[in-house]
């Protein structure tokens, strides 16, 4: 068989190539070099150098063959309209919103409100779309679909899902198993394993054409510089999918709202792309400025931050906001969920969740006693760590004896030191006020930390911020005396806590008793 010349189009691998340069070998019994480039629509341009005769498929394109048109004569009509049929099932017209393909090539059963967002998203010139449904209606399905269809009207190449670092492996099998899309996540052993095969420089974000990456990463610059270098001011046919979009919704209340990193990586970055969709079942944070600020993300030409929204239809078009009460009044389904309060009394008065609830609210009471002259800082600080010792109470007895024994040290070790010691703890505890009393959500790192991780971090975060409401507090008899009580107090919590903190609490007791009550009758009573 001869080598392919230079303008021939050849068949190897799967893919048409055509022929850019043919090298012979220079060393008898080498092979000759070819070198080719992609003629497929998916892959048009892309460059590959083979050895000719190792190709397994390899096949050189000849003419068409026109003479032999209909040599064996012609179908039979029912043979040739299944034919006709299978080819217009798979063409998909770019000029009429109402047709859809993407369900179709769904391997999964879609709702009718499911279409909605869909049918939306492609009357708009560029598919920037807000889903806002309620939680468990299925957001990453609509999404799925639009993107699927997207990529079948040739509206959309590629695809970048940004997502909380602990759904990131949820998508990437939902989007394979449902819809066929194959996504790469983007993440530092990727990075690694991209420059250890493609050199040092290369940019991870030209590798593939799908990518899942963490909220985290937009606002780091070695995946964001990147990231804008490959998407340039505006790539076209480009498509963003933000999960849990509120995050980047500025928290404050202010007229134009304190913009967070990923508020601005969101800015700089989403305006990049040329299709963008925001979930979110939470899209509004009770501030009006910082909902325009957010929806100016999704379409500055529509909206303004500062700029009240008003009205629904201003929403009608870009958004898609529908409850559980809503689609069970259409449709039935999705069973109402009652919440019922269990009362849990007639625990005697030594229980050592009541002791410790007495105990607690007398340490609290003097301690504000103690902070009351001290500046507002030191009583924010001292509020706010009794609040998060409060939350530990009220959550087990076995979490409020870690956070107090940490505590309890730290305030005795500041005590000796006195206030010049402090004084930089004053200065460090900001942020561990916030993160003490929060509770890590998904978009959280510490979601998806070990108990060891999160055990080291609470600790520290407890010693911090005991050392920060410590540094301002006075240092004269009176304060003294009131530290000296509050010494007492803890003592003895600490005794109960340590002395009770391997037992299942009265809401465990009762929780246990729930379950062999109502689902496991032939088990006997606990204990």
């Amino acid at each position: 068989e001869r080598t392919p010349e230079v303008g021939e189009l050849v068949q190897l691998r799967s893919r048409r190539w055509l022929v850019e340069e043919t090298i012979p070998s220079t060393t008898p019994g080498l092979l000759s070099l070819v070198r080719l480039a992609c003629a497929d629509d998916d892959a048009q341009g892309q460059s590959l150098d083979v050895f000719w005769d190792y190709e397994a498929d390899r096949r050189i394109l000849e003419e068409e063959g026109w003479q032999d048109l209909a040599a064996k004569g012609f179908d039979a009509p029912r043979q040739f309209a299944a034919f006709l049929h299978t080819l217009r099932w798979n063409c998909v017209t770019a000029t009429d919103p109402n047709l859809f393909q993407a369900p179709f090539r769904a391997g999964i059963k879609i709702d009718a409100y499911q279409m909605e967002p869909l049918r939306k998203a492609l009357l708009l010139p560029r598919a920037n779309l807000f889903i806002a449904d309620d939680t468990g209606l299925g957001k990453t399905i609509e999404a799925g679909l639009i993107a699927r269809e997207l990529l079948l009207r040739k509206k959309a190449k590629t695809i970048v899902v940004a997502a909380p670092p602990s759904v990131l492996e949820q998508w990437k099998a939902e989007l394979e198993e449902r819809f066929g899309l194959v996504f790469e996540i983007l993440d530092r052993a990727y990075l690694t394993r991209m420059r250890r095969e493609r050199g040092f420089g290369v940019n991870p974000w030209r590798t593939h054409s799908r990518f899942l990456v963490s909220h985290n990463l937009l606002i780091d610059a070695t995946y964001a510089d990147p990231m804008r270098e490959w998407l340039g001011p505006l790539l076209p046919g480009s498509l963003l999918i933000l999960d849990e979009a509120h995050h980047a919704a500025p928290a404050s209340g202010g007229r134009y709202g304190i913009e967070t990193k990923f508020t601005r990586a969101v800015r700089d970055l989403a305006g990049r792309f040329e299709h963008r969709l925001f979930l979110s079942a939470t899209p509004h944070n009770g501030h009006s400025n910082s909902f325009s600020t957010l929806l100016e993300l999704l379409d500055p030409y529509r909206f303004t931050r500062g700029v009240k929204v008003r009205g629904k239809k201003a929403l009608e078009e870009i958004m898609v906001r529908r409850l559980k009460e809503d689609i069970r009044e259409i449709q039935g389904g999705f069973p109402r969920r009652n919440v019922v309060r269990t009362v849990i009394d007639g625990l005697p008065d030594d229980a050592p969740e009541l002791v410790l609830s007495r105990l607690f609210d007398e340490y609290r009471t003097a301690r504000e006693e103690r902070f009351a002259n001290t500046t507002r800082r030191a009583q924010a600080a001292a509020g706010l760590l009794v609040v998060g010792l409060q939350q530990r109470l009220l959550s087990s007895i076995e979490a409020f004896a870690r956070s107090l024994k940490v505590h309890r040290a730290t305030v005795e070790r500041q005590w000796e030191k006195g206030r010049t010691a402090a004084t930089h703890a004053a200065k460090t505890g900001d942020t561990e006020m916030k993160l003490f009393i929060a509770v890590p959500d998904a978009d959280d790192e510490r979601s998806e930390w070990t108990p060891e991780e999160l055990d080291a971090e609470e600790t520290a975060e407890v010693t911090t911020l005991t050392a920060a409401a410590e540094a301002e507090s006075p240092r004269d008899a009176t304060a003294e005396a009131l530290w000296r009580k509050e010494q007492a107090m803890l003592n003895r919590m600490q005794e109960i806590a340590e002395g009770t903190r391997h037992l299942p609490d009265a809401k465990a007791r009762r929780l246990i008793d729930w379950i062999r009550e109502n689902l496991c009758l032939e088990l006997p009573p606990f204990g």
